[in-house]
């Protein structure tokens, strides 16, 4: 009986031991788990938490979206990121991408009430990266838009996300941008855009260049080095303003690399069609990306909303459309455009005035 005794305090003595054991590792787990820890590099401004009530509304999965904000266009981009914020649950983070000049203007914007709770980081672009590779026209210095080329560095901009989407600042988006998200890429792939052949918005013809929807609309086949690539002049486009993109097969394939070495070519070669059909970021994309891209669902880049003056699509087609794109030149900011109003629904005014007057006087010269 003693020897019974002796061994029943010997278990409870045992187990009072793994019992304190225990707590103190739960105690220890709860103390790591609660610790902050940051998200990715540290930007110039970056808002970590959502209000307790948007985080009860919305849902847990983080989506990065780049989106590039000149000044003269900065708001664009806000209309953009406020139409994307205001239709989705999961939490959004916006890469920002700007020029210092531009960062205290657009902190100044961001600070607006309609757009106090989204989440951001503000990122510099050094257009020195862009040195050799881009032939700049002394006479047109002025006309050139380094920025335009960030989405070629979206590993060095975003470097720690798996996925990120791209869009231009002239869109407005009318769905949950984590539709556009979810985007299938299928294995090898690393981009799905929206091909200008099975675009809603597709055909839209180019002096002397055929139409903006193939490859002969931007690259030059009178040049050997692009004969020699072997991709048929009537190949479809697609349109680099809007995609998605799995950085890892990116980073895999070292597209940015891939890129570059065309941009670089081009001030060599001049390989870009003389009747350019679109922007000079767009061809080394359609090399790159040569039969080597998934599709994004057409209604995600419903485009050419700035191709004229006159309305192209339906109003019941506008409504429809869960992306709005105005490429061209007729921005819903600037010129008169077709459903500037649904644009306008989104824009949030400039607390400095800047962009207003812009607006302002552009409107005074097309009256002119």
């Amino acid at each position: 009986s003693v020897n019974i005794s002796i061994l029943i305090v010997a278990v409870v003595i045992f187990l009072l031991v793994i019992h304190h054991n225990f707590l103190s590792l739960s105690d220890f787990l709860r103390r790591e788990l609660s610790d902050p820890s940051p998200l990715g590099l540290q930007p110039i401004d970056f808002i970590p938490a959502a209000p307790q009530r948007l985080t009860d509304e919305r849902n847990d999965k983080e989506i990065s979206v780049v989106i590039a904000a000149s000044d003269e266009r900065l708001g664009g981009a806000i209309a953009a990121m406020n139409s994307i914020f205001y239709h989705t649950r999961s939490n959004v983070v916006f890469h920002i991408v700007t020029l210092n000049d531009t960062v205290d203007h657009l902190r100044m914007w961001l600070r607006s009430p309609p757009l106090k709770n989204m989440r951001y980081r503000i990122l510099d672009f050094d257009p020195r990266v862009l040195e050799g590779k881009v032939q700049v026209d002394p006479q047109k210095a002025d006309t050139f838009k380094p920025l335009t080329f960030a989405r070629f560095y979206l590993p060095s901009l975003v470097p720690h996300a798996e996925k990120v989407i791209y869009v231009d600042d002239d869109v407005i988006v009318q769905d949950d941008i984590l539709e556009l998200y979810n985007t299938p890429l299928k294995p090898g792939h690393a981009a799905a855009f929206s091909d200008d052949c099975d675009s809603t918005s597709s055909k839209v013809a180019v002096r002397g260049a055929g139409n903006q929807y193939n490859y002969i609309g931007f690259l030059d086949y009178k040049k050997e080095t692009i004969r020699k690539l072997a991709m048929k002049a009537n190949t479809c486009s697609f349109n680099p303003g809007v995609f998605v993109a799995n950085l890892t097969e990116w980073k895999l394939q070292n597209i940015t690399k891939q890129l570059e070495k065309w941009m670089a070519l081009n001030v060599v070669e001049e390989l870009y069609s003389k009747t350019l059909a679109g922007s000079i970021t767009t061809p080394p994309l359609l090399i790159v990306f040569y039969k080597q891209h998934s599709s994004i669902d057409p209604m995600w880049n419903v485009r050419h909303l700035g191709s004229s003056a006159g309305k192209r699509y339906s109003p019941q087609f506008v409504k429809a459309a869960k992306l709005l794109h105005w490429n061209g030149h007729f921005k819903p900011w600037g010129r008169t455009a077709s459903y500037a109003e649904v644009w306008e629904k989104w824009y949030v005014p400039d607390p400095t005035g800047k962009f207003s007057l812009i607006r302002r006087h552009s409107e005074a010269y097309e009256a002119k």
